[in-house]
């Protein structure tokens, strides 16, 4: 097997718990390099091997990293790609992959003139409970869907010291949570033909929004969207409601958790819900039954990167499809702005400066 070697820009959270462990858990991938300031002694402590670096700019120039992979303040995400790929490598973004589509739609038109691959790592395509979804709707037995209510809630009342509740560019849970709800809405439904949103400051102290509830109105189906941080009592994860039946999860994948505590992908339980949290299903008959969650699996999309680098296979997540979620997030941006629903064909691009937060 054809063996790749790995940069990693970024050792916070992101870098520690969603993606190193995924690289490293891939045959075929090497996790070589790790650029970070802060966190070095934690990249070795974890991953022995490996090299460190201050800054970036020795895995650029380093020949034998194949794959450079950005995951930092999400500000930074549109310079960091761009170098890579100007530095003849493959990408991976963290999610989101930039703050504007102008910036998205460069480096979409830099990757294809350069032959290199870039992906954005919207890992949540692979919670087990968006993957029961999607088998459920692939089945027919909810008939043609509705309604997809999806939440990502919290219980977080203390503003903590972080870029990402500060004042700055790509900042707000809209740029942190929005982009996985957004991505499973169009991966499902496609894009919408509007967008509504209302953007909400609910703690004492927060400088940027940190709940926001969307509506998507993509035709036969709307999407309603909501994060927030003071949800003391979570409701269901996902309702989903068509024609003949619904779908009702509570519960959010359990990998996350899993990783903070030290586990790692391939060891026994990892991916797995707990039985109380399965899905209820209401077909049309009527009878509410219990389906088991299918494993969640985020090491599939570095297997599919793999695969894209080596045989030429189609990236994990498209870039494009990346690019649709930016342009959402803009258009609700608008929206929260003046207080109206926002047509996605009349609305144009977005200048940047309007965008960031």
């Amino acid at each position: 097997m054809q063996q790749y070697s790995v940069g990693l820009i970024g050792f916070g959270l992101g870098g520690s718990i969603f993606h190193a462990p995924m690289i490293a858990a891939v045959p075929g991938l090497r996790l070589a390099r790790i650029a970070s300031r802060s966190a070095q002694a934690e990249a070795l402590g974890a991953y022995p091997g490996v090299r460190l670096d201050d800054t970036p700019h020795a895995m650029l120039d380093d020949p034998t990293i194949a794959l450079v992979v950005v995951c930092t303040p999400n500000a930074s995400h549109h310079a960091l790609a761009k170098a890579a790929l100007l530095a003849g490598k493959h990408v991976v973004v963290d999610k989101p992959f930039v703050l504007s589509s102008a910036e998205g739609e460069e480096l979409l038109a830099l990757a294809r003139r350069r032959g290199l691959r870039l992906s954005v790592y919207q890992n949540r395509r692979w919670d087990g409970d968006f993957l029961t979804l999607r088998h459920a709707l692939a089945s027919g037995e909810l008939g043609a869907v509705h309604t997809f209510r999806a939440h990502f809630d919290r219980y977080s009342p203390q503003v903590k010291t972080r870029w990402k509740e500060e004042a700055q560019p790509g900042a707000g849970v809209l740029w942190d949570l929005g982009p996985h709800l957004i991505d499973q809405a169009l991966q499902l439904f496609g894009m919408p033909r509007s967008v509504t949103a209302h953007l909400s400051v609910q703690r004492d102290g927060a400088q940027v929004a940190d709940a926001f509830e969307l509506v998507l109105d993509h035709g036969a189906t709307t999407s309603f969207l909501h994060a927030g941080a003071l949800v003391r009592a979570p409701g269901p994860r996902y309702q989903v409601h068509g024609t003949h039946g619904s779908f009702v999860k509570y519960g959010i994948d359990p990998q996350e958790n899993a990783l903070k505590l030290g586990m790692r992908p391939g060891d026994p339980g990892f991916g797995s819900d707990a039985t109380q949290d399965w899905a209820s299903v209401t077909a049309a008959d009527g009878v509410p039954r219990t389906v088991e969650t299918l494993p969640g699996d985020y090491v599939a999309f570095y297997r599919g990167m793999y695969e894209a680098i080596a045989h030429g296979a189609p990236v994990p997540v498209r870039p494009e499809d990346a690019l649709d979620v930016v342009r959402v997030i803009e258009l609700a941006l608008r929206s929260g702005r003046e207080r109206r629903t926002i047509d996605v064909d009349l609305a144009g691009t977005i200048p940047a400066s309007e965008t960031m937060y």
